[in-house]
């Protein structure tokens, strides 16, 4: 019976390719899934052979290990050599967007306190 091993949604296509590299290298049986026209389905990895679940999971968990140490260290050098992205540096980036995004969260605030700031008068 198949058996899910790895959720494709929300995954970076480089991660994605990475991973059934490794299960091919591996000799791992396994088929993809998408998540369909609408995009409600389930995209994942699935194996077709249970017994290698343990093994394929072991590899997949020791990955991503290694990429979440390999992103860690490149913030951190990012962050000592000061190029790392502040908010003010999005700001910058995009002014408008900044401005709607402020003037949306305006607009709900002001319209969620009105009614209670209303009834005190």
């Amino acid at each position: 019976m198949p058996i899910k091993l790895f959720r494709l949604n929300n995954v970076p296509d480089d991660e994605a390719e990475e991973v059934r590299e490794l299960l091919a290298a591996n000799k791992i049986d396994f088929y993809e899934t998408s998540s369909g026209i609408w995009g409600i389905s389930v995209a994942a990895i699935w194996l077709r052979d249970e017994d290698q679940y343990q093994r394929a999971q072991s590899l997949i968990d020791e990955y991503q290990n290694e990429r979440l140490a390999k992103a860690r260290e490149e913030y951190i050098h990012l962050q000592e050599t000061g190029k790392s992205r502040t908010i003010f540096d999005v700001i910058r980036e995009n002014p408008v967007r900044f401005v709607v995004y402020l003037a949306a969260i305006s607009a709900v605030i002001y319209f969620s306190t009105k009614p209670f700031i209303d009834i005190g008068r």
